[in-house]
């Protein structure tokens, strides 16, 4: 009744000939419906702006999370794969060079080696970004019998972080203990300054370069034969094997099977290196996102993101096989490496090489299923190239009468051609 009378005022108040009274009866919808929308589009605004001050400041105050792809847990292993196994240290407490240095040298004390033990650099292996790779003799209690190790010296001038990096690696080739199928950490030098850690070297140099010299009309070079049957195919995966049981008892993953990752000894004993990935995912419980792992040899489920595990390695040693039985040729390479994803959800796997007996190849087979479950195991896949050797031929040896060029393997695998001439590249 009182909105009637109102309205009835407003009539009153002009002639019913003016416009104007028509209109004045919606001017407070007309100003007030924008100022509202206004309005909320401001409180929006600056929710967005708040949040995003917070990240930045989040970040700020976590500067070590920064360039890190959270991985989730690794699939089938327990927390310690995730990392925070406690096994390397961290006393981010310390605040300089040579604080840090002085709090961690008890933990290291075993492993320390004199640096007058080093006494001839015999050749340089690397030079990198991160410091160089020597090949060096260290005097032993006879001294008519020093003995040849691999240096890897980190590069000055350093700061804490690299420090913290470098002596967490040493630390976890510490916590690893000793393995015939892994390279061995033989000690360190990190009292003072320029910090060294000392490896076993295995002269022979990489399974790789092994595989491409087996291609050349050579017998024997350095004491070493390089000519490679089906039988010694199998007894070097065997032996990559046992070293991926050893890191699986560990709750570890290698993540970079390849023969570019293995080293060999005279007696075709094979030493797995790289295991710069396990070291990151045990200690951090992440992937760095400068760790670049060629995608030609990632499982599927490497390469859609999802967790990573021993299951992951397995598809990669298939592709190992692949490598020794061509005597080094790219995998899939008629497809392009950016490509190999959407080849792959095809559920399209390599052809077998005519060099490749279908024993072999049911094997490779087996590591290449699209479930990570329907894999098998390093213990039973083991065990199948344990039986497949009994069969396997001694005497042919493997023949592929092209010679590599490196700069169009590195194209075609989708690698770094500076990868390909130096061993020991991930320590």
């Amino acid at each position: 009744m009182g909105e009637e009378r109102g309205m009835t005022r407003m009539l009153l108040d002009c002639s019913l000939s003016d416009k104007l009274c028509v209109v004045q009866e919606g001017q407070y919808e007309v100003v007030i419906v924008p100022a509202l929308l206004v309005g909320a589009f401001l409180i929006l605004l600056g929710v967005i702006l708040w949040l995003f001050v917070r990240e930045q400041r989040a970040q700020q105050q976590h500067p070590g999370l920064q360039g890190i792809v959270p991985m989730p847990p690794s699939r089938g292993l327990s927390g310690e794969a995730a990392g925070h196994g406690g096994n390397v240290f961290v006393p981010l407490k310390e605040t300089s060079v040579e604080s840090f240095l002085r709090a961690t040298n008890p933990a290291l004390a075993k492993l320390q080696v004199p640096r007058e033990q080093l006494s001839e650099v015999l050749e340089q292996i690397h030079n990198g970004s991160c410091g160089a790779i020597y090949r060096a003799k260290m005097n032993t209690s006879d001294p008519a019998k020093p003995k040849s190790v691999v240096v890897k010296v980190l590069k000055e001038p350093v700061g804490l972080h690299e420090v913290q990096d470098f002596l967490g690696r040493i630390q976890f080739y510490q916590y690893l203990g000793k393995h015939k199928n892994l390279v061995q950490l033989e000690g360190c030098c990190t009292e003072k300054l320029p910090l060294y850690m000392v490896l076993e070297d295995v002269a022979q140099g990489d399974l790789l370069s092994f595989l491409w010299t087996c291609r050349r009309d050579v017998m024997t070079m350095d004491g070493l034969l390089y000519d490679l049957t089906e039988k010694q195919v199998y007894h070097i995966g065997k032996q990559v094997l046992l070293a991926l049981e050893f890191l699986q008892d560990k709750h570890l993953f290698h993540g970079d099977i390849a023969a570019r990752n293995i080293l060999l000894q005279s007696d075709l004993t094979a030493k797995l290196c790289g295991l710069g990935l396990a070291y990151e995912t045990h200690t951090l419980g992440v992937i760095s996102s400068t760790q670049t792992i060629p995608l030609k040899w990632l499982a599927p489920e490497r390469l859609l993101l999802r967790p990573a595990g021993i299951r992951g390695d397995i598809w990669s040693f298939g592709i190992l096989l692949y490598e020794m039985v061509t005597l080094g040729a790219p995998p899939y390479p008629e497809v392009p490496p950016a490509n190999i994803l959407q080849h792959l959800q095809r559920r399209k796997i390599m052809k077998r090489p005519s060099s490749c007996t279908h024993t072999m190849y049911s094997i490779m087979k087996s590591c290449w299923r699209w479930s990570e479950n329907s894999r098998p195991s390093p213990k039973e896949l083991h065990l199948r190239l344990e039986a497949a050797a009994r069969t396997a031929d001694d005497k042919a040896v493997l023949q592929v009468p092209e010679l590599v060029v490196p700069e169009l393997y590195a194209a075609v695998a989708g690698i770094r051609v500076e990868s390909l001439s130096y061993s020991y590249s991930i320590l």
